[in-house]
């Protein structure tokens, strides 16, 4: 197989060429780079590259297949990393001027996951500044395209993660998922994204926005891909208070089971009004498509998701405000310059560092803990994000898999929601509530629209049931049968 086709491939493919000895680690990382270097400048998913490190990575393995030695399954495959995910040595942005020239001191605990598989990190992905927005056009450095129809947006905020996925700038990547983060790119590249159970892997050098929400995840291909990226770096982690204490399953063994049996729950609220007509057709077709095999489709109500916009958006910005106001101009990162006292280098440096976005839920956060609205909203919120929480627990009983559209509509043109804030947030309608519960809940590409741009399916399961997850969505894939590297038509 030429290298220039390999690249477009999964990590089981790329992998059977390395230990056939069809190429090496080393040449299918520089072709990655030749790649970059072809088609990111129109693309924009890369903040910055590690080359050193990605071509150090691949001559270890390089070596260990020569010697003969038994090599992870994910060794030799390029990765994206999104940046917000510390790599020691290299910078560490948010995509944020505020950490525009911030080097990591230490890594992340998944980094130091990637590097005991010898997985190459190929460089850190571009994404809505602090992880804040639906289109990743909130980075404080360039807009990302989406390589299916550079006019649209890729998602966000691990719109980078997704575009370097789906253009072939590397094989998987991992993005952090607050609130449909990893899996709306992924509805919107026609890629894999899966949002883990709260807690399963560790946010130890992951930069925060919203503590109680955040979970790092991968980006992938296909569903194995995915089940094999959270086999290294799902686990417990002494550093990580939130971590779960359970030692992981192997996630790629339940793939291949059939669905007899199976219960799947269409949620009532996000399978009927507010969908695109092309949406519409793509999720009652999956629905078809998944009695024919074998599984046994229900109706299900979750009455309080029509809150979980208000309830999600008072949680998030009341986390940001506390998480962000460690970026003071004191400790690390931007400074004004020439303040006149403390107090002014405060407000300068924050006035001047961070975007519009992110500046907006600061305040909202701030606002929504401060004295005398602290019991309206953050306690309401809190309130409600348990019963909502009881609503999917309910659920569950009369279903293992709780299936919706990932998003209402498909990918959107770049510019059409930047001056309606309220517009972009409705967009992650669907995603929400999977972080509000905790629950594990992933993406899965089932189709096109008029336009030719991927929609995406939600699946999601009872907390620490990504076995389940993955298989369900496995056999869906298998069935769809999508091709995920239609956008190199127009790029390579």
């Amino acid at each position: 197989m030429d290298i220039r086709e390999l690249i477009t491939k999964s990590s089981k493919e790329q992998r059977e060429a390395l230990l056939n000895k069809e190429v090496s680690a080393v040449e299918l990382t520089e072709e990655i780079y030749n790649h970059v270097e072809r088609v990111d400048g129109e693309i924009g998913a890369y903040n910055s590259l590690t080359k050193d490190f990605a071509i150090d990575t691949a001559k270890k393995v390089d070596e260990k297949i020569k010697n003969g030695e038994t090599l992870p399954p994910l060794a030799g495959i390029p990765l994206a990393l999104k940046d917000n995910i510390n790599l020691k040595s290299y910078p560490t942005t948010a995509s944020s001027k505020i950490l525009e020239n911030f080097i990591s001191p230490y890594d992340a605990t998944v980094t130091k996951k990637l590097k005991n598989n010898f997985i190459p990190i190929i460089g850190k992905a571009n994404l809505d500044e602090f992880a804040m927005g639906s289109s990743n056009e909130n980075s404080a450095f360039k807009i990302v395209r989406n390589p299916w129809n550079k006019n649209k947006v890729p998602g966000g905020s691990s719109g980078g993660s997704a575009a370097a996925v789906a253009a072939s700038e590397a094989t998987v990547a991992l993005g952090s998922d607050t609130g449909g983060s990893i899996r709306l790119p992924a509805s919107y590249c026609g890629l894999v994204g899966l949002k883990p159970t709260y807690g399963r892997v560790s946010r130890y050098g992951l930069i925060a926005f919203a503590s109680s929400l955040d979970q790092i995840g991968p980006i992938t291909k296909t569903v194995e891909d995915a089940a094999l990226l959270l086999n290294v770096i799902a686990g417990p982690d002494e550093k990580d208070s939130t971590s779960l204490s359970q030692t992981p399953p192997d996630f790629t063994k339940d793939l291949k089971n059939d669905l007899k049996g199976v219960k799947i729950g269409y949620i009532k609220e996000l399978c009927s009004e507010g969908l695109s007509e092309c949406v519409d057709a793509a999720i009652r077709k999956s629905i078809e498509t998944y009695k024919s095999l074998g599984a046994e489709i229900v109706e299900i109500s979750l009455p309080l998701i029509k809150y979980s916009i208000a309830v999600y958006y008072v949680i998030a910005t009341a986390e940001a405000s506390s998480n962000l106001a460690r970026f003071d101009g004191v400790k690390y990162g931007y400074r004004t310059k020439n303040p006149e006292n403390l107090y002014d280098m405060y407000v300068k440096t924050r006035a001047e560092g961070f975007g519009e976005e992110v500046k907006r839920r600061i305040m909202l956060g701030t606002y929504a803990l401060s004295s005398g609205y602290y019991d309206a909203y953050y306690k309401k919120a809190q309130q409600l994000r348990r019963l909502i929480k009881q609503d999917f627990d309910n659920a569950f009983k009369k279903a293992d898999i709780l299936l919706s559209p990932t998003c209402p509509h498909t990918a959107f043109d770049i510019g059409s929601k930047v001056q309606d804030p309220l517009s972009m947030y409705l967009t992650d309608i669907a995603t929400i509530t999977a972080n509000l519960a905790g629950i594990p809940a992933m993406n899965i590409p089932v189709g096109l629209d008029s336009e030719g741009m991927p929609i995406g399916l939600q699946l999601q399961a009872d907390c620490l049931n990504e076995c389940k997850l993955l298989n369900v969505a496995f056999k869906l894939e298998e069935a769809v049968q999508f091709n995920y590297s239609n956008p190199l038509k127009t790029l390579v």
